[in-house]
C-alpha cells in the first residue's frame, strides 16, 4: 500500500481546526474476571498463563452459563467515576453489543449502552509547559474484554496473509472501564500534546486508585484516538477517525499528529474522509485502514436480559468518594516541593512519566536527586534504544539499591551503569549482578598501591614531575592503574595513594 501524502502540520491548522476525542480503556485488576469466577492474575502470571486456561463457561459462551457481576470490579468503577468528577448513576444496567466478534465466545460483547455508571464528569490535564486544560468526560462504563487472536501463517503475524488464527480466551471476560470524552474542541497546534497529556492524567488517576496496573504495554491501559478536521469557521464537525489501541504515550501524540496531517491533505485534495478504525504503526508512524466504523444503531444494544441493573448504596458511593486520592495535577505539585526539585527537574520526570518510579524509589531508600538522575538518565537512554518503556525495565526498589551500593562506595558510577544493564538483561538483583559479574571496587589499598607501583615504574619521570610539584602529572598514573584494575577502583582513592608514594 501507497504511503498517504501528509500536509505540513502548521499549514493544516491554518486551513483546518481539529477536533479530538478519546476511549481510553482500563483494565481492573479484580481477583477474577467481570462476569465469571475464572481467575484474572496480574501482569506476569497473566501473560506467562498458557492459552485457554484462565477460563470459566461464561466466558466461552458455553450453553447454560450465566453471568454474575463483580461486585470488585463496580467499586473499582465508581472509584473511577468519582475520580473523573463524574455523576455515579442510581441505576445502570448492562446491554449486548453485538457484532462479529471471533474471540468472544458468545459472540456478543456485555457492556453498557445508553445506562453508564458514570456520566458527565471533567478531568484536568497539565500539559509541558504548566498549563492547566479541562478535558469533558461523556461516560465511564463497565464491560467486558475480548480474546486474543494470534494470526498463524503469513509473513507479517498479522491476518492479512495468514493462513489461519488461533485464539486464546484467557483475556475473554477481563474487566474494563471505558472512559468516553466528549469532543475536545479547541486544541489547535497542541492537540497531540493534549492526547498524550490526556492518557497519562488517566493512567496516573488509576494508579493512585490502585484499580490497575495501567501498563499500556501490557494492555492494562488502551487508547482508541478519535480526530477529525472542519474546515476553519464551520460548525459542523468533521468525520472521524478511530485509530485503535494506541500502546504508548509518544504514540498516541504521534498517531494525533499523524492523522491531522493524513486527514488535511485528502480534504485539501477534494477528498473525503471515510469513517472507520485505523491501525497504528509504531515501526513506520503511519496509520492503516482498519474496518468501517459502526454507529451505535448498528450494534443493535438491547438490555442484557441475564442481568439485574447495577444500583449502587448512596453510603457506598460516599464511602469511596471519602477514599479518592489526590488528582494528579495537586499530587504533581506537592512532590515537586517534597522533593525540592527546580521547575525543569520536575518537568523531565513529569514529561517521562516516571513520577511513580522516582517516588517509588525514593520510597525505597533513594535521595530525590538520586532517583530522578537514574530514571530520566541512564534508564531513560536504554528505554529509548529498545524503543520500550522505562517503567517496564526495572523495579523502583532496584533502582534503590543500585544506587545504595554506589553510596557505600562499593560501586562507582561507571560500574553502576554495567550492573543496571546487567538487571534490565534479567541477571538478578544488583547485588546479585555486581557479585556474578565481579564488578565491585576494589577497596583493598595493598591491591592498589601494588598496581600504582607498577604503573610509577613503568612511567619514571611522571613520578619526577610529582615530586617537583606537577600534580596534575599524576593524571598519567591514575589512568593505568585505572585501566589495570578493568576500572574498579576508585579513582580519587587511587590519586591520595599516588600522591602518598611520591611524598615518600
Amino acid at each position: 500500500m501507497a504511503a498517504a501524502k501528509l500536509m505540513d502540520y502548521d499549514k493544516a491548522l491554518e486551513m483546518f481546526e481539529p477536533v479530538l476525542g478519546f476511549e481510553v480503556h482500563v483494565e481492573l485488576n479484580t481477583r477474577t474476571k467481570m462476569f465469571s469466577n475464572a481467575p484474572n492474575p496480574a501482569n506476569e502470571e497473566f501473560h506467562s498463563a498458557e492459552p485457554n486456561t484462565l477460563i470459566a463457561p461464561v466466558d466461552m459462551g458455553l450453553p447454560g452459563a450465566l453471568p454474575v457481576v463483580n461486585a470488585a470490579a463496580v467499586r473499582s468503577a465508581i472509584s473511577l467515576g468519582l475520580a473523573l468528577g463524574c455523576t455515579i448513576a442510581e441505576s445502570s444496567r448492562f446491554a449486548r453489543k453485538n457484532y462479529f466478534y471471533p474471540d468472544l465466545g458468545k459472540n456478543y460483547q456485555i457492556s453498557q449502552a445508553d445506562e453508564p455508571i458514570a456520566f458527565e464528569g471533567s478531568v484536568e490535564i497539565e500539559l509541558e509547559d504548566g498549563t492547566i486544560i479541562a478535558v469533558p468526560i461523556e461516560r465511564a462504563h463497565m464491560e467486558e474484554d475480548a480474546g486474543k487472536l494470534t494470526h498463524m501463517g503469513g509473513a507479517t503475524g498479522r491476518i492479512q496473509g495468514a493462513e489461519y488464527s488461533l485464539v486464546d480466551y484467557n483475556r475473554a471476560g477481563v474487566p474494563l472501564v471505558e472512559i468516553v470524552t466528549k469532543p475536545i474542541i479547541g486544541a489547535e497546534h497542541r492537540a497531540p500534546e493534549i492526547g498524550k497529556a490526556y492518557v497519562a492524567t488517566i493512567r496516573d488517576i488509576v494508579r493512585g486508585l490502585g484499580i490497575s496496573e495501567a501498563r499500556l504495554e501490557r494492555g492494562n491501559l488502551r487508547c482508541d484516538a478519535n480526530v477529525s478536521l472542519r474546515p476553519r469557521g464551520q460548525e459542523k464537525l468533521g468525520t472521524r477517525t478511530e485509530t485503535k489501541n494506541v500502546n504508548s504515550m509518544r504514540s498516541v501524540e504521534r498517531a494525533v499528529r499523524y492523522e491531522i496531517q493524513r486527514q488535511a491533505q485528502i480534504l485539501a485534495d477534494g477528498g473525503t474522509i471515510t469513517q472507520e478504525t485505523r491501525h497504528w504503526h509504531e515501526d513506520t508512524g503511519r496509520t492503516s485502514p482498519g474496518r468501517p466504523k459502526s454507529d451505535a444503531d448498528d450494534y443493535r444494544y438491547f438490555p442484557e436480559p441475564d442481568l439485574l441493573p447495577v444500583q449502587p448504596a448512596a453510603e457506598l458511593i460516599e464511602e469511596l468518594r471519602a477514599a479518592l486520592p489526590e488528582q494528579p495535577v495537586a499530587r504533581r505539585r506537592r512532590l515537586k516541593a517534597d522533593w525540592g526539585f527546580t521547575d525543569l527537574e520536575f518537568q523531565d520526570v513529569h514529561n517521562g512519566g516516571l513520577i511513580d518510579e522516582v517516588e517509588a524509589t525514593i520510597a525505597a531508600g533513594a535521595a530525590p536527586a538520586s532517583a530522578r538522575k537514574w530514571w530520566t538518565g541512564e534508564i531513560t537512554r536504554i528505554a529509548n534504544t529498545q524503543d520500550r518503556e522505562a517503567s517496564a525495565l526495572i523495579a523502583p526498589a532496584d533502582v534503590a539499591a543500585l544506587q545504595s551500593l554506589v553510596d557505600a562506595g562499593t560501586l562507582t558510577d561507571k560500574l553502576a551503569r554495567q550492573v543496571l544493564e546487567g538487571v534490565i538483561a534479567g541477571e538478578g538483583t544488583p547485588e546479585e549482578v555486581v557479585e556474578s559479574r565481579g564488578l565491585a571496587v576494589v577497596s583493598d589499598d595493598g591491591a592498589l598501591i601494588a598496581a600504582i607501583d607498577e604503573a610509577l615504574a613503568a612511567q619514571p619521570d611522571v613520578l619526577a614531575k610529582i615530586k617537583d610539584g606537577k600534580v596534575q602529572a599524576a593524571g598519567a598514573v591514575i589512568g593505568a592503574v585505572m585501566k589495570a584494575m578493568k576500572g574498579q577502583a576508585d579513582a580519587a582513592r587511587v590519586r591520595e595513594l599516588v600522591l602518598v608514594r611520591a611524598a615518600e
